[in-house]
């Protein structure tokens, strides 16, 4: 392997440093998001029971308690609970834009790691081309064996460059499904939420 590097040439430098931030995007950013999730329903339960009981506070503490964007919309409306729906909803919304940022952060470097790596690749391929014909035009004939190390660093740097990003483009495709539907629990939770609330008596729509 370090053979194959050393003859991809000084452009397989920067393909090594993509490669290596790239890893560390996914596996930080694989990490978070399974750290992230929550069972929702059974979540809900446990604050629509503390609600229930009269103690509003407590299910705020126990939403401080649990990590994941769900718990932090839930968080968010019940500390509004008191001011009516047109503000609980409202919180959620903004929480929830919030939430969804803090999902796709990192998301952007990878999807540019995903882009640069086959450019680069393709950079060499032509580094190494115009090192062949260079060759080839000094020698003023075609010898394999003077145009072979051009054709070589044409090659790795190519292959290398692939290699980066159909890994990274895996874990992107993977993340963003995650994401969506981690989207559309917190969407299914939160509405839950308010609709229980609404029907406990708990909150009232603010009076004009």
């Amino acid at each position: 392997m370090v053979y194959y590097f050393n003859k991809g040439g000084f452009l397989m430098w920067p393909l090594l440093f993509l490669f290596i931030i790239g890893l560390i995007i996914a596996i930080v950013k694989l990490w978070l998001l399974f750290r992230a999730r929550i069972n929702s329903k059974k979540f809900l339960q446990t604050i629509l029971a503390k609600v229930k009981s009269g103690d509003v506070n407590d299910a705020i503490k126990v939403c401080e308690k649990t990590r994941g964007p769900v718990s932090a919309l839930f968080h968010a409306g019940l500390s509004r609970v008191d001011k009516g729906l047109e503000y609980v909803t409202s919180s959620i919304e903004n929480e929830a834009a919030i939430q969804i940022g803090i999902l796709e952060k990192g998301m952007t470097w990878l999807s540019t790691i995903i882009a640069i790596a086959p450019m680069l690749g393709f950079l060499g391929t032509v580094q190494g081309m115009i090192i062949a014909f260079d060759q080839i035009a000094k020698s003023n004939d075609i010898v394999p064996s003077e145009v072979a190390g051009g054709i070589s660093v044409a090659l790795l740097t190519t292959f290398f460059g692939l290699a980066i990003a159909i890994p990274m483009q895996f874990f992107y495709n993977w993340f963003i499904a995650i994401i969506d539907g981690m989207i559309v629990d917190m969407e299914d939770a939160a509405n839950q939420l308010v609709e229980n609330l609404i029907d406990m008596g708990v909150l009232k729509r603010a009076e004009g």
